[in-house]
């Protein structure tokens, strides 16, 4: 793993990247871009944005790379949205969660070489080495309730799937569900989703699917629910490992929501690891250091950490993290503490309630890891 700052100074961006460079095989990177504010309106934040994205393609640090996935964060997504460009070939998440930096637009941003990527049934498919790898964003049915919503976005994904010959039982690796309101709007959601798992035979004795539940504002105002997605199809399912870490969490299910800690892929010449949206809990489902963000920060890493130990992986494999406050004034705690600890991993702090109150702060992360699995295709 590279880890990699980047200022341009014309542009007034920084990409952190981190850099997957195998030898032979699949190259991958994840960036995050952030925008100096300079007192500019959002068209001018984007346009630099944007000019950095163009630009990195050209340097020598991404040389072949293609964008795979965006996901963009914004301070004002129903404003925001019709200024922004429209993209065939990759699959682009808008959302409203405010970079807490004072920017109004920031962006993560997946990139591989050495596959063909294209644009089939308005799916990102990725293919390589007899895997199809199949990116969705921003899913919406903005009519009804939240419950309803969910039931719609999830029907229309599995119609999605069906193009694919898979289903979202068998093959979803990854789901974001940004929801408007969360306090509010969560339960909705969560109750329409565990429906849905039933009918399609995930329950607590089968397996659920790593998730992040987390508030956002989708564009359309109408719209109280926004999913993204991530599945593959073309793998054995014993390439796939669901992460538990009983030592500190608990099953989900246990209150009531229906959603995997993380998800192990192996490939023949490496690991993916998708942590979900993790807070300060304990093994028993409860709220831990209820009002302290400093020591629910640290509960959160403990966990996360020992997802990541229990998939053979560590922090030093983390390629991002996207960190979601409740509350703007605990950015600066919470920036100097994820700079001390963890200073070189591309990290998005967003302005984004959990999905409890007494939750202050949720992370995700993504690693990658070189292994040798002889039984299984290269990635």
């Amino acid at each position: 793993m590279t880890y990699k700052k980047i200022y341009l100074a014309e542009l007034g961006v920084t990409i952190e990247a981190a850099m997957y460079l195998p030898e032979t095989g699949v190259a991958e990177w994840h960036l995050i871009l952030h925008v100096e504010p300079r007192q500019e309106m959002f068209q001018g934040q984007m346009e630099r944005i944007y000019a950095a994205e163009d630009a990195l393609l050209t340097m020598p640090d991404f040389k072949g790379a293609q964008y795979v996935t965006k996901r963009y964060f914004l301070s004002d997504s129903t404003n925001q949205q019709p200024l922004m460009r429209n993209e065939k070939d990759v699959s682009v998440s808008i959302i409203q969660q405010q970079p807490l930096d004072g920017s109004k637009i920031a962006v993560w941003l997946y990139l591989e070489r050495g596959v063909e990527i294209r644009n089939e049934h308005d799916v990102t498919v990725v293919d390589h080495n007899g895997y199809k790898h199949l990116w969705k964003m921003s899913l919406t049915s903005p009519e009804g309730d939240s419950a309803s919503q969910t039931k719609k976005v999830l029907d229309q994904y599995e119609d999605l799937l069906q193009k694919f010959d898979a289903t979202l039982a068998n093959n979803c690796i990854r789901t974001w569900f940004f929801v408007r309101d969360v306090d509010t709007q969560y339960a909705g959601m969560v109750a329409a989703r565990r429906q849905h798992f039933i009918e399609h035979g995930l329950t607590e004795k089968t397996h659920y699917i790593s998730s992040t539940g987390i508030g956002g504002g989708p564009a359309e105002t109408k719209a109280l629910i926004q999913m993204g997605t991530y599945a593959l199809v073309g793998f054995h399912p014993h390439q796939q490992h669901y992460l538990y870490a009983p030592s500190h969490l608990n099953p989900t299910y246990e209150y009531g929501v229906t959603f995997e800690r993380g998800t192990l892929i192996e490939y023949g010449d490496r690991a993916h690891v998708f942590i979900s949206g993790t807070a300060s809990i304990n093994n028993k489902g409860e709220v831990m250091y209820v009002g302290d963000i400093v020591q629910q920060t640290k509960r959160m890493w403990e966990n996360v950490e020992t997802l990541l130990t229990e998939s053979g992986t560590t922090f030093e494999d983390v390629m991002q993290i996207v960190v979601y406050l409740r509350d703007t004034a605990d950015y600066e705690t919470v920036r100097e503490m994820f700079a001390e600890r963890y200073p070189n991993i591309p990290t998005l702090i967003a302005l984004a309630p959990v999905c409890r109150p007494t939750w202050l702060i949720e992370m995700e992360c993504i690693a990658v890891q070189p292994r040798k699995n002889p039984n299984y295709r290269d990635f």
